[in-house]
């Protein structure tokens, strides 16, 4: 194609297909001749532009004029002409020769001299665009962060001497796993390790998760080389910080963030560039960071939805981790006390190892579910209660000793009601939305357009009375405090969330993720309303129902000091594996168990899968384009048309193949946009490769 100030002609499906299928050709926009210039070596630049549309998604050759000889090399940001206007775009290579026949377009500028497009980050970022059948400017947009000139300017004028190697003292942390000092002397020795770490419970800082993560950092830079350590949010990122402090010293690494100021994480992105600093700590932004000689690439918690990108390609932080550990041969660490089942796959095919410890039966919590059937004779109806009799007499014999954890799955105050009288949910009469309460006084009014429902009546039984179908936080928070006067009561959740608490006695109610830290550990933690997170209809609702009880569990005191853990709301008299692999402490069974039960339905990760949302009439169309582009040979099946996931608007489609011809159907898929992109058709479509549980 070739960029001039007409738009683009439209391409046909034969046309979009034979391009995607062999190298592409690199074209150029054909001009007006300029007066001769001075020689200048490599006078080709092939530049990548940000530009989404699927159709354009490949290098353009442009002249090199001479006085941007020496400041256009590749990595750099530049402006050229395109389609009658001023695009931006990086210089990705220089050549001797064009492809294109005719006139190249000059560059028109060099933005900045720093070649922030490093080639391993540009490999990556090629190879996650082409597995989520995405352009590669949407993963740049993720991947560079926007230039910042004063950023540049300050930091030349700051001297930099080079990083001293940090020690390679033994590592308490990694002691109590078996595979701990081997995998540590492998990142010391230089080598490419990749492990699934199965991280032990402990309320000892010197020993928990984020000690680990910054040892094995420590034995990296130790090495000669370089660490990039990535968590879900700034709570997990505070944690990881205080111990990288600890085992490395200060100055010795930067944050980054995409919540950081344009400046500060310019900044942060160009000392890891220019090799200021070896180690990068960060969430998923960090994934992406340029650390020179890369030695290490570690996540936690990679089942946490923080670490999948809402914005296209939607690419997910393991996958990118993964990507880069293979191109820059670097080690991978994949850590938690849940294992996703998308590393239980990588674990099962070799490509990842296990590094896990044996928890002995006094080193976890002791677990106990409400409502068996001991407890119903003993208590009856109540053992189903809200709070059950078994919760409340353990919460009251650990207040004597220390904090008590409450988390409940559910933000607000009342944010369900149902009718009072025939038990229906309580739904709004303009837009069948549901009915809850935001304060004691407050009425009854619509979560989805906020109107009130004052005066209500059941379209069922026509009764007026509402009740209560889930509980919040808020309303957990006033039932605890009448039941144990006098004893403080904090929430943390959304608006506040709190980071530590201290010994003292005390009960802390928690939404999932906003539990905060204990500095001895809680004394017991109560999880409430069980049935709300495994009645989820999503793929991965017991998944990341255990990933969240794990994470709390493990902020309580070990059984030998009398910690304990009370699943409350659980249903009696079926087996709930969540509930199981809970009580047993084996999240490596439960990930077993649930890998096999995908591959028994097909379902990801033991397939490939689209999931493509967007009018029902472009839905047929677009899965036909896929159909074409793609070889006889691969099934491509669909299922759907289907409302689409969450509530929104429009149809969904599935599509799905088997894992060996996932890079054909990703290459199909592309295709596919960049028929709809060349021909300027109306509507939106939207495409997820390798959706999330929750989306399915």
């Amino acid at each position: 194609m070739q960029p001039s100030d007409e738009p683009p002609a439209p391409a046909t499906p034969e046309q979009l297909h034979l391009l995607h299928a062999a190298a592409p050709r690199v074209v150029a926009e054909r001009v007006r001749a300029e007066p001769d210039e001075p020689a200048v070596p490599q006078p080709v630049a092939r530049v990548v532009l940000d530009v989404s549309l699927a159709h354009l998604d490949r290098p353009f050759e442009y002249a090199v004029p001479a006085d941007l000889a020496q400041s256009a090399r590749p990595g750099v940001r530049v402006k050229v002409r395109f389609a009658g206007k001023d695009v931006s775009g990086f210089v990705v290579d220089r050549v001797d020769e064009p492809e294109h026949t005719g006139k190249l377009t000059p560059l028109r500028r060099v933005v900045s001299p720093e070649p922030v497009l490093t080639a391993s980050v540009l490999a990556a970022a090629r190879t996650i665009a082409d597995h989520y059948a995405g352009p590669l400017a949407d993963v740049l947009r993720l991947a560079v962060p926007p230039r910042h000139a004063a950023a540049e300017k300050a930091l030349d004028a700051k001297p930099v001497t080079e990083p001293a190697r940090p020690g390679g003292e033994d590592s308490t942390a990694w002691q109590r796993y078996p595979a701990g000092d081997a995998f540590l002397r492998r990142l010391a020795a230089g080598d490419d390790p990749a492990a699934s770490w199965l991280a032990a419970p402990t309320v000892d800082p010197d020993q928990d998760w984020p000690a680990a993560l910054a040892h094995a950092a420590r034995a990296t830079l130790h090495g000669g080389r370089g660490a990039v350590l990535v968590v879900p949010d700034h709570r997990d990122l505070d944690r990881l910080e205080a111990a990288v402090i600890a085992a490395l010293g200060e100055g010795r690494h930067v944050r980054l963030t995409a919540e950081q100021g344009p400046q500060a994480r310019y900044t942060a992105w160009l000392k890891a560039l220019r090799g200021h600093v070896r180690c990068v700590i960060g969430t998923r932004a960090a994934a992406w960071a340029p650390v020179r000689d890369l030695g290490l690439l570690a996540c936690w918690d990679d089942g946490d939805d923080l670490l999948a990108e809402p914005r296209s390609p939607y690419p997910q932080t393991r996958e990118v981790l993964r990507v880069r550990a293979g191109r820059e041969r670097a080690a991978l660490l994949l850590g938690g006390f849940a294992r996703s089942v998308p590393v239980q796959r990588w674990l099962a095919t070799g490509t990842v190892r296990d590094v896990s410890a044996r928890t002995a039966p006094g080193s976890v919590p002791r677990v106990v579910v409400a409502g068996d059937e001991r407890e119903v004779e003993r208590a009856g109806a109540a053992a189903h209660a809200h709070l059950p009799p078994v919760a409340w007499s353990t919460a009251h014999a650990a207040l004597a000793d220390g904090p008590v954890l409450v988390q409940v799955p559910r933000r607000g105050y009342l944010p369900t009601l149902r009718c009072g009288q025939c038990r229906q949910i309580a739904r709004c009469g303009a837009c069948h939305g549901p009915l809850g309460l935001t304060a004691p006084t407050a009425p009854a009014s619509c979560r989805w357009c906020g109107r009130q429902a004052s005066p209500w009546r059941c379209p069922e039984c026509y009764g007026t009375a509402l009740r209560a179908a889930v509980v919040g936080a808020r309303r957990t928070a006033e039932e605890l405090g009448r039941a144990f006067p006098g004893t403080t009561v904090l929430r943390s959740g959304a608006g506040e969330v709190l980071g530590h608490v201290g010994p003292e006695p005390k009960l802390v109610i928690a939404t999932p993720g906003a539990e905060p830290v204990a500095e001895t550990g809680y004394a017991a933690t109560l999880l409430l309303d069980a049935w709300a997170l495994l009645d989820r209809s999503a793929l991965d609702a017991g998944e990341e129902t255990l990933r969240r009880w794990l994470a709390a569990a493990a902020l309580t005191r070990p059984a030998a000091r009398g910690g304990a853990v009370v699943v409350c709301g659980a249903a009696s008299g079926v087996t709930l594996p969540p509930v199981e692999a809970l009580a047993r402490w084996a999240p490596a069974t439960f990930a077993e168990r649930e890998l096999a039960a995908r591959r028994e339905l097909d379902l990801p990760p033991a397939s490939w899968m689209a999931l493509v949302t967007g009018d029902a009439a472009d839905l047929g169309a677009f899965a036909d384009a896929a159909r074409h582009a793609l070889d006889d040979s691969i099934p491509l099946e669909r299922i759907g048309p289907m409302p689409a996931p969450g509530g929104g608007e429009g149809t969904a489609l599935l599509l799905r193949t088997a894992l060996p011809h996932a890079p054909a159907a990703s290459r199909a898929v592309a295709a596919a946009r960049a028929v709809r992109s060349a021909r300027k058709l109306p509507g939106t479509v939207t495409v997820r490769v390798d959706p999330s549980g929750a989306l399915l």
